[in-house]
């Protein structure tokens, strides 16, 4: 493989990105801290490089023949590239989820692109399916030495660009044809420097196959970091990896944000989700003891869209440590809320809900800028508790964070059993609508709260009102939609938004 790499010919097209020193990481981490700038390439990616290594190598009749690709991005644009400079003619199969920033760059880079179904496995079926009919060449995004070997051109760069070797590469995995490379170059040139993939959480494909001894199928992903979002990684790139990676790392949504927040201060530059998970996973290998004083972290990408930068720095500041979110009941007589707010000393809200729910009590939903760790979270509880304001953390709380925190509490205020759901839907042009023609069914709706995030799925939390006995019928319904879905139960935040259990009032949706 190590051939491979170095005689693929990546600069034809892509550039040698800088090495630069992260002087607020390093001085956060207490390690000396190194960028891999692969966000400054041309089509602000890696993918590039492994599009080209590839197709370099078809034949004169293969070429004449044409090249078809499935993509949500990255590797369209390399495809797109890599064509317009050889003179082939491509095609690209995107998800109808696809930002539409990314499908016009494709095209403006002379590419023909196809828009068809809401996932990349459909999108990939129909590009194969185009290759059968017209004979073209299919190109994949990562499962394949070609592509394995020009994307670990990242590798030999960082080791001619580094004055010694770095004790560790951290490395952002999808299907893992960035890893293989990095792996198989960094252990080949530099085999005590330590190779370390790094995945989201909920999307951990890689880590799955190494412990089932093969690539499997880890069923629906998280799709928050898009560029990472595989469900199964590669034959190949399994192969090849597999036995060089000395570990595995997954991370959170709220560390992956907090991460692009890092890279911004030391860079001025915005990475995708995808393209900070390297610096997200040294931030939890070095909390972790890791050991090591050179570190390297790869940024993969910067094809980020502008409605989800909103969604990044919202949830940076948790993932950071720097903001906490809780809920407290007051009871409801002259004087508690001012006490309440007394209480609180002199904070920097981020966010502030009141709800009144009976005569008795109101539940208030707080944000907070706060530093100093768990210990100051803690102090703050303990304060309001004494004052005789119960608290609840949700800083942890998922459904807290996606939802209630864009939401007015309250309680249903029907006699009528209530059942929480969260649910998916993909994100594209009427698909509010007729997600909601599909939930239109005999069970009432009592609560329903969406909000875009420029993702390539849509979040909702829907109540319903369900009679117990209606339980069972409610539930095939539910698997009819095609819709997953996941019912809220136990969960912290349902004091606040409402359920069955725990009472009966009103409940206003923002």
């Amino acid at each position: 493989m190590l051939r491979r790499i170095v005689s693929a010919p990546v600069h034809e097209v892509a550039k040698e990105t800088p090495l630069d020193a992260a002087p607020l990481l390093s001085e956060q981490l207490g390690r000396t801290v190194w960028l891999k700038r692969e966000d400054l390439q041309p089509v602000f990616s890696f993918k590039l490089r492994g599009a080209y290594a590839r197709m370099s190598r078809l034949s004169e009749e293969e070429c004449a023949r044409g090249v078809v690709a499935a993509s949500a991005g990255n590797h369209a644009q390399g495809i797109a590239v890599a064509a317009r400079r050889m003179g082939v003619r491509a095609r690209v199969v995107m998800p109808q989820t696809t930002p539409a920033i990314k499908v016009d760059a494709v095209r403006r880079l002379g590419a023909e692109v196809i828009v068809h179904g809401d996932s990349y496995d459909a999108a990939q079926a129909k590009a194969i399916a185009l290759c059968n009919e017209a004979g073209a060449v299919f190109i994949p995004p990562f499962d394949d030495p070609d592509v394995i070997a020009g994307q670990g051109t990242v590798a030999t760069e960082i080791l001619r660009q580094c004055a010694h070797s770095p004790d560790a590469v951290f490395v952002p995995v999808g299907g893992g044809g960035l890893l293989a490379g990095v792996a198989a170059a960094v252990k080949s040139l530099s085999p005590e420097t330590k190779v370390i993939g790094v995945e989201p959480d909920g999307a951990a494909s890689f880590a799955a196959a190494l412990k089932a001894g093969e690539p499997v199928d880890i069923g629906p992903v998280n799709l928050f970091a898009d560029g990472a979002a595989v469900r199964k990684a590669g034959q190949w790139t399994y192969r090849i990896a597999a036995p060089l990676v000395d570990e595995m790392i997954a991370v959170s949504i709220d560390e992956i944000c907090a991460a692009v927040h890092d890279v911004f201060l030391d860079t001025r530059s915005v990475i995708e989700p995808a393209g900070a998970l390297a610096v997200a996973g040294m931030k939890r290998w070095v909390e972790a003891g890791g050991p090591g004083e050179h570190l390297v972290a790869i940024n993969s990408g910067a094809n980020i869209s502008f409605e989800r930068m909103a969604h990044v720095v919202e949830r940076a500041e948790i993932g950071a440590g720097r903001e906490i979110l809780f809920s407290a009941t007051i009871p409801e007589r002259p004087g508690a809320f001012l006490n309440f707010c007394r209480a609180l000393g002199k904070p920097e809200l981020t966010e502030f809900n009141y709800r009144y729910s009976s005569s008795e009590e109101a539940h208030v939903f707080v944000g907070q800028r706060m530093g100093g760790g768990r210990g100051r979270r803690d102090e703050l509880y303990r304060r309001l508790a004494h004052a005789g304001f119960p608290v609840t953390d949700l800083t942890d709380n998922e459904l807290a964070r996606d939802h209630l925190r864009h939401m007015v509490g309250g309680r249903c205020p029907s006699p009528e059993r209530e059942v929480l759901y969260r649910f998916q839907f993909p994100e594209r042009p009427g698909a509010l609508e007729q997600f909601l023609e599909v939930l239109a069914g005999r069970w009432s709706i009592s609560l329903f709260h969406y909000r875009n995030h420029g993702a390539a799925y849509g979040r909702v939390l829907a109540g319903f009102l369900v009679p117990a006995a209606d339980q069972p019928a409610f539930e095939q319904f539910l698997a009819r939609t095609g819709y997953p879905h996941q019912a809220v139960a136990d969960d912290a935040a349902e004091q606040f938004v409402g359920a069955p259990e725990l009472g009966h009032g009103q409940r206003a949706v923002g």
